[in-house]
């Protein structure tokens, strides 16, 4: 399996940390926002990882370089302007491939385990798109996004329990195939549709996650991966 980490946001929310720093390069718990994804894919063996990158990319290269000091191998999708998540996947697919691929925000932290979605992959069902990890709402996020009946993700309805999208999620290349490489292109519509037709799998996980969209939440991480460290 592959996978790719979104890593191509300016950080507005995060200025000035991001102004001459990108995102997925700010520290917590003394590594790189990236470097813990890296690490926690590496564990699992997925070793072929696609990085794409837009604000201040070349430092990420300069930083990881070709991911064999951390025992994988590092590709990475430069993207002039950022491509919004839906784009900079449709332009990453030729080293993706035709299999289904793992996808997580470089801005995100959680402790769900990778190594699920090799057997998400395994067990893919024919005309399924995606797969979406799926967490209770926080509080920057309290009406969620989708809603799950049973395994099976949907719009939400009035009366429906709507949850937040993790940003993490096993795709099928196909998912992307109403977008032109290059183009600009959002991934809710994308999963929108897919709902419609029943295409879209996912479930609910109840442990630690985390939105790293604000110095605060960063701040926050940085106290929580000490604390673990030092017990």
């Amino acid at each position: 399996m592959k996978a790719m980490i979104l890593a191509a946001g300016r950080g507005e929310r995060m200025r000035p940390l991001t102004d001459h720093c990108p995102k997925p390069l700010l520290p917590a718990g003394g590594k790189p926002l990236l470097q813990w994804h890296i690490e926690a894919l590496a564990a699992v063996g997925v070793t072929s990882i696609v990085i794409n990158h837009a604000h201040l990319g070349h430092q990420i290269e300069s930083h990881f370089g070709d991911g064999s000091a951390f025992g994988v191998q590092l590709n990475y999708s430069a993207e002039a302007t950022a491509l919004e998540t839906a784009g900079g996947i449709r332009k990453a697919l030729p080293i993706l491939g035709e299999d289904p691929f793992l996808v997580i925000n470089g801005d995100v932290a959680c402790d769900w385990p990778v190594a699920k979605a090799l057997s998400i992959a395994d067990e893919w069902q024919p005309g399924q798109l995606a797969h979406l990890v799926m967490v209770p709402n926080p509080l920057h996020n309290p009406a969620g996004d989708f809603a799950l009946q049973g395994s099976t993700v949907k719009q939400p309805e009035p009366g429906d329990a709507a949850f937040t999208f993790s940003g993490m999620g096993v795709y099928h290349p196909s998912l992307f195939a109403p977008v032109k490489v290059g183009d600009v292109a959002k991934l809710a519509p994308l999963l929108r549709q897919a709902m419609a037709a029943g295409k879209v799998q996912g479930e609910l996980f109840k442990g630690f996650w985390m939105d790293i969209g604000t110095p605060e939440r960063l701040e926050a991480l940085d106290r929580r991966l000490n604390s673990v460290r030092k017990h």
